[in-house]
């Protein structure tokens, strides 16, 4: 039975927010994200190297594979961070044949892509749609380019951060000078918001994009701004606790392995809730989540 749609009032949110953890569990978030986090594993070098350069080429290499370390030890810890690196510059070697060169980037756009046909499987269940069977080859193909095009959107997003943040330490040193009580917190708040805003903006574009679904604008940027201020409270927790537990170091030379998949399913869970939450709110209060011209109605599981 369609449900009655209304208009949002606040006090909605206590039955949107138990709506949405019900029908989040019922999902089986652990697992997706596990399934998730395994596949960023092994996408991690061609993701990084792929947007490495891409970035790279304007912002220039050093500069950003810098900012990507800073951002993983930030993240994971300086002994993760190392370990990431060196993967990188392993995977950079230049000494190779034309033969080998060709077959690298093959490789590179493959397993770079697969982390998000992964990610649009999952947002595809949670969303109650699924793949149109007649249209096998052909969604091949724009999956593999859609996920593709969100390589060349995150190294975008980078891009503008990296600009921004340029930006605020220019700021910062103004501020320091007419208000060197409060730099430290404004520079917080500032970094804080600019998170935010950029996360937010790559998370409305996963959820209108990625999976094989039609949705309203308005109903994905609410959807993609509680995801982005729940991801950024989490990225924050999980910094804490890996600092402090150092769950890596049980696992001896497996560590960093270990602190990424932890990372990335963890961050799962939280993407996946807000997926849920777009789901639920866009079936209440929006013209809920129809089917692209390649896909279908799920079978209810009930």
């Amino acid at each position: 039975m369609k449900e009655e749609r209304r208009r949002f009032k606040l006090k909605d949110i206590p039955s949107l927010i138990k709506d949405t953890y019900n029908a989040w569990m019922a999902n089986d978030p652990w697992r997706l994200s596990a399934v998730i986090a395994y596949y960023a594993v092994l996408s991690l070098p061609a993701l990084l190297v792929i947007i490495i350069n891409v970035v790279g080429s304007i912002w220039g290499v050093e500069i950003v594979q810098g900012q990507l370390t800073e951002e993983f030890s930030v993240a994971l810890g300086s002994e993760a961070a190392s370990s990431i690196e060196s993967i990188i510059s392993e995977t950079q070697n230049k000494n190779k044949n034309l033969i080998s060169t060709l077959i690298g980037i093959g490789t590179l756009l493959f397993g770079a892509t697969g982390v998000f046909y992964q990610l649009k499987i999952s947002l595809n269940q949670i969303w109650k749609v699924e793949p149109d069977p007649d249209a096998k080859i052909w969604k091949l193909i724009t999956d593999r380019a859609r996920s593709f095009a969100f390589i060349l959107v995150i190294g975008f997003l980078l891009l503008i951060s990296f600009i921004l943040t340029a930006a605020i330490s220019v700021l910062n040193g103004y501020i320091k000078q007419m208000f060197p009580d409060l730099v430290i917190y404004i520079a917080y708040i500032l970094d804080m918001t600019i998170s935010i805003g950029v996360i937010s903006v790559l998370f409305a574009l996963m959820f209108k994009y990625l999976p094989d679904a039609y949705i309203r604008w308005k109903t994905v940027w609410k959807g993609a701004i509680l995801t982005s201020v729940l991801f950024v409270i989490g990225k924050t927790l999980l910094g804490l606790y890996f600092a402090e537990a150092e769950p890596g170091s049980t696992y001896g030379a497996a560590g960093t392995i270990v602190l990424i998949l932890l990372w990335v399913s963890y961050s799962c869970l939280i993407l996946f809730f807000g997926a849920q939450f777009t789901y639920i709110y866009a079936q209440r209060y929006g013209q809920g989540i129809k089917p692209s011209s390649i896909a279908k109605k799920a079978n209810s599981r009930s």
